[in-house]
């Protein structure tokens, strides 16, 4: 009888550390895999530099997506528009990812999201040989902390100048 007791009063004991460690496990949230493109992509201002005068130096892009938005291609046509009147000015396209994936993938997308504005440039008139892409792929986050809009400002192309 007395055995009987301990073993119920073990299983009690277990099944509360059990139950108490699954109350404290934090929820992971997936994205909808119906969300479009622009639903994660950084739109404000904080990280943004300029080229010139209202010509923004970066691009953002959504969560694995090196696919142009829609402002994305309107700071573009801002950059060769300048790029056009400075003919002589040559840019490095640097594309980042922010830092979840591991380092090979991020320095892949980091390259297509710099190509896909290279290739926007280029078709708005700009010289293929005036333009270079690097990849930094989480290397050089423009916001270290880790969440999820730091996230987005770190999925960038950014145009800097060479000369």
């Amino acid at each position: 009888m007395l055995l009987s007791k301990l073993n119920k009063i073990t299983l009690a004991l277990v099944m509360t550390l059990f139950l108490g460690a699954c109350a404290t496990q934090q929820k992971v949230t997936v994205p909808s895999p119906s969300s479009g493109p622009t639903d994660d992509a950084y739109t404000g201002t904080e990280t943004v530099k300029f080229l010139a005068d209202g010509v923004p130096d970066r691009v953002f892009f959504a969560t694995n997506k090196s696919d142009l938005t829609t402002a994305a291609s309107a700071t573009l046509a801002k950059q060769a528009t300048y790029l056009k009147a400075n003919p002589t000015l040559n840019v490095v396209l640097e594309g980042h990812a922010d830092e979840r994936g591991t380092r090979e993938y991020n320095l892949a997308l980091g390259e297509r999201r710099a190509t896909a504005a290279k290739n926007y440039l280029i078709s708005n008139g700009i010289a293929a040989n005036r333009i270079k892409v690097i990849s930094y792929g989480k290397e050089k986050p423009a916001n270290p902390a880790s969440n999820a809009l730091a996230w987005s400002q770190n999925r960038r192309a950014v145009t800097v100048k060479t000369n």
